[in-house]
């Protein structure tokens, strides 16, 4: 998958989905909310939970634990159905610049990206850029194969969340 594109049809906003290297993943979608209403719903567990978790994938959310900060920690666990047990992603926040940056680690395993998110307003919408950075060049391949497809629909949940006025 070298790229992808997916198109609200109620705001025109476009999800671009693209492999910038061997080892890189860069998402942006430009969103009809002001910086800090964007920023609060990548920060406050509360609202990411209402959108994170792509609708087609199947997953369910069990729990959700955010404290985003510089040196804070996530962890969320998911259930699939076809699954045993839960499924754990967790890491740490590595920066956090309310309404500018968050940058945390994918410790599940080994293979885990570092993620930078960045959020820039202009004139009343926000462009978010998700920029993933993974150790090898095949686990951003299981990526794409995997979590990666779910972004263009995430990323649409939020759209529709901040419409809502959360």
């Amino acid at each position: 998958m070298q790229s992808a594109n997916e198109r609200n049809s109620t705001t025109g906003n476009r999800t671009t989905v693209e492999r910038k290297s061997d080892r890189e993943l860069v998402v942006t979608r430009r969103f009809d909310a002001p910086v800090h209403i964007v920023f609060e719903a990548w920060s406050k567990a509360e609202l990411f939970q209402r959108w994170w978790v792509p609708a087609g994938s199947g997953l369910s959310l069990l729990s959700c634990e955010m404290d985003v900060r510089t040196g804070g920690s996530y962890r969320l666990v998911f259930r699939h159905p076809m699954a045993e047990q839960p499924l754990a992603f967790f890491g740490s926040y590595l920066e956090v610049i309310a309404n500018q940056r968050i940058v945390w680690t994918n410790e599940e395993s080994a293979q885990g990206a570092v993620t930078t998110v960045t959020f820039e307003e202009d004139a009343g919408t926000t462009q978010v850029t998700l920029h993933e950075r993974y150790p090898t060049t095949e686990a951003l391949e299981d990526a794409l194969a995997g979590s990666a497809e779910g972004l263009p629909e995430q990323f649409a949940q939020l759209d529709v969340l901040l419409a809502g006025g959360m």
